[in-house]
């Protein structure tokens, strides 16, 4: 009796009878090749959509686009290491303004994301135990990750006039802590605007990834403790902040990359004025590109703030992962 391999065709035989090796024969396997068909859209749509456009942005960077190349971009001169030395001469006024532009925008982040954890911590710690009317606070609180963008800072940027602003209104008028009405849009104050307008958008989704970590903590970690004769505070910081490390390090990592490349809350803010102090480095890429019309030096800027993410990411994580290997420990 003879024995086949499946996938493959029986041996075949000459006129004298010999058999001939078996020769492959192709046959499809849905099985094995669905997961590359379903994954192949996305893969297509990431390549078009970040990929390409990245790797063009970091060829723009070694050329002199400006205003003279837009029609003929493809022939625009190289311009070799130029763009990335004019940028980091802090000496020079490209590179000062740039450096100018990080420190705000370091300042910027860390604000935005210390408080936005915090408050969103708190919040998740405190909704975290029944109560009557629990789920209408929860609903409340996701108010400000549901609202447009757009729509959400211009209702801010309305609320922060000067003369008919809604916050002078209260603070000057009816509570009459202060004499004069300030101006929010403008000079430092735009920093703290900024600031907060940022954190209002922010802290809901801290407070959502916080919850839903809470939620999957176990209840009998607590009960021993509870024996053991800790409190409240004690639990949070001994038991919850610890458990919620895996939780807390994606968080943080996604909120400073989210913050540190904002574009939306300024430009939306400032209605396309933006003032130094709230000079963000994607407002300054922005206006070096389509206001300067010097693509070459935005394009090499954004390289640089790539660059500097990507360090940040691989200092980060490996850091994240030793303290929660030695906790575990």
């Amino acid at each position: 009796m003879s024995t086949f391999v499946v996938g493959t065709a029986p041996p075949e035989q000459d006129s004298a009878g010999t058999a001939r090796p078996p020769g492959h024969r192709f046959r499809w396997n849905w099985r094995v090749a669905t997961p590359y068909l379903l994954l192949a859209p996305a893969v297509l749509l990431e390549l078009l959509i970040h990929i390409v456009p990245m790797l063009i942005g970091a060829w723009i960077s070694f050329i002199n686009l400006t205003q003279e190349y837009i029609q003929s971009w493809t022939s625009a001169p190289s311009a070799g290491l130029s763009n990335y030395k004019v940028a980091l001469n802090f000496s020079g006024p490209v590179g000062k303004s740039l450096l100018h532009s990080f420190v705000i925008t370091l300042v910027y982040t860390l604000v935005v994301v210390g408080f936005s954890w915090g408050i969103g911590l708190a919040t998740a710690g405190v909704l975290q135990r029944p109560f009557r009317g629990r789920g209408v606070l929860r609903t409340l609180f996701l108010v400000p990750y549901a609202v447009p963008i757009f729509a959400g800072i211009i209702v801010w940027n309305f609320m922060l006039q000067r003369d008919n602003g809604m916050f002078n209104q209260l603070i000057v008028s009816d509570l009459h802590l202060v004499g004069t009405r300030p101006f929010w849009l403008l000079g430092n104050n735009a920093f703290f605007s900024t600031a907060i307008v940022a954190i209002w958008r922010s802290w809901p989704f801290a407070f959502l990834m916080i919850m839903a970590g809470m939620q999957n903590l176990p209840n009998d970690v607590y009960e021993a403790s509870s024996i053991d004769g800790a409190g409240t505070w004690r639990q949070f910081f001994r038991v919850t902040l610890p458990m919620l490390r895996p939780v807390n390090t994606v968080l943080v990592l996604m909120l400073f990359l989210w913050t540190f490349n904002d574009f939306n809350t300024p430009f939306v803010l400032f209605n396309n004025s933006v003032p130094p102090s709230a000079d963000l480095m994607s407002i300054h890429i922005y206006e070096n590109s389509f206001q300067v019309w010097n693509f070459g030096y935005g394009a090499a800027m954004s390289v640089l703030m790539l660059l500097f993410l990507l360090l940040v990411t691989a200092i980060y994580l490996p850091i994240a992962r030793r303290r929660s290997h030695s906790v575990s420990a």
